[in-house]
Formats: structure tokens, C-alpha cells, sequence
């Protein structure tokens, strides 16, 4: 085991101030730092606790590609595990940045199976997108003893069908280009006046609409609850 420790930081659905006081001190305190990163563009997940980042900390990106495929991502997550595993044997604490929760598909579950058997870990929560959407709808996601099903749009169009239909409650997450079939598929299924679409939860720029009102182009970071119960 290494002296250093691995530690996952949720930093929450995009405003800053949803981040924790742990990991917002965390961050501060931080001598290296790890972070995804798209090919193109920055951040997400550093943007949101910028203010927080030493100017002195020694900074990891993880730049992955943002297209289909486990291949690419793969060997990324190994290199970045391998640079992230220096520091630690050096006896450094490395804090790894993650968009939302880190165990809410998130990035950081790549890193945690290569490094957990090499050292300490310690997670901190965030606010999941769950939360923030159903927060900016004012809307419950789940009561009682409801069932909540949490789908990707990418799946196809019976295997969602079924999924939805045998749940109380549903969140479809990253839909981008597949919101136009997706809302077919609502509508088929009878559910379109029971749905509500979220884009950008808790940014300045967050849309919270009706599935019917939402726009074909919707942007990664959107998701559609449904909600069977009465309101």
C-alpha cells in the first residue's frame, strides 16, 4: 500500500455552491489534482470548483474522447491511473474531480478498480443529476414504495420500452441526438403528459420543460423524468 491516498470528489451537478464543504476543502488543500476532460473544450468538473484549485497544484487531465467505444477511453484510464499511481507512491494524497457523484457513472469508478488494491481511498458524495433535476422541476422523483428506474437513452428502443413500463419511475440519461426518438417512444408508451425534461440542472442557462416543449437538439447534459404517481 502507498502512503498517499486516492480520494473521489463529487463536485455536484454544476454550481458551485452544491459542492460540499468537505470537498470544497478538499480541493483547496489539494497539492495534485485529476480531472476528465473532453478532446475539445475544457472541464466540466474543474470549472465547477475552479475558484478552489491552488495555483501550485500539479494538475491531471483525462482527456477522453467523446464518441462511442470502450477502447480509446480504456487505455486513457490506464495512462491516467499510471501518472495519478506515481504521486501516490510518492506519499502524495490525489484528488480526483468528478462531475455529480464519482460512483454515479462516473469517470472515477475507472480509476478506483486500477488503484483501490495500491492504496488508501476515501470518497466524498456530490448531488447527483437526479437530484438537481427533480429539484428544478419542484417535482418528486420517487414516495412511498415506488420503484426508480434510471435508463440511458442509448439503449434501444424495446429494451427501454420494457424498462419503463415495469417502473413506477424513470430517468432517461444522456440523451443528446437520441431526444427525437425518445420522445416517440414516450408518447407511445402513453406517458408524454407524465414527462418532464431538464437541461444543465442548477447552471445559470438550466431549462426545466415539458418533454413536449423540449428541443430535438438536446445537449448531453439532460435527462427526462417520469413520474407514475399522482402529483
Amino acid at each position: 500500500m502507498t502512503s498517499g491516498r486516492l480520494i473521489g470528489v463529487g463536485t455536484g451537478p454544476g454550481d458551485p455552491q452544491l459542492v460540499t464543504r468537505r470537498a470544497w476543502a478538499l480541493v483547496q488543500n489539494a497539492s495534485v489534482i485529476a480531472y476528465p476532460a473532453p478532446d475539445t473544450g475544457t472541464s466540466f468538473a474543474r470549472s465547477i470548483v475552479a475558484e478552489a484549485i491552488p495555483d501550485d497544484a500539479v494538475e491531471i487531465p483525462m482527456i477522453v474522447p467523446m464518441r462511442p467505444g470502450r477502447a480509446p477511453a480504456q487505455s486513457i484510464y490506464d495512462d491516467a491511473a499510471a501518472a495519478i499511481g506515481e504521486h501516490l507512491a510518492a506519499g502524495q494524497d490525489v484528488v480526483v474531480l468528478c462531475e455529480g457523484d464519482p460512483l454515479f457513472y462516473g469517470s472515477f469508478m475507472y480509476l478506483l478498480v486500477r488503484l483501490r488494491d495500491r492504496c488508501q481511498v476515501e470518497i466524498v458524495p456530490g448531488v447527483n443529476s437526479l437530484s438537481a433535476c427533480a429539484a428544478a422541476q419542484a417535482h418528486p422523483l420517487v414516495a412511498r414504495s415506488d420503484v426508480l428506474t434510471v435508463l440511458p437513452g442509448t439503449l434501444d428502443d424495446a429494451a427501454l420500452a420494457a424498462a419503463i413500463s415495469a417502473a413506477d419511475a424513470v430517468a432517461i440519461m444522456k440523451i443528446g441526438r437520441h431526444m427525437p426518438r425518445l420522445r416517440a417512444l414516450v408518447a407511445r408508451l402513453g406517458l408524454a403528459d407524465k414527462a418532464l425534461y431538464t437541461s444543465h440542472a442548477s447552471l445559470p442557462h438550466e431549462r426545466a420543460l415539458t418533454l413536449a416543449e423540449a428541443p430535438d437538439d438536446a445537449p448531453y447534459f439532460s435527462m427526462i423524468l417520469i413520474y407514475k404517481g399522482d402529483d
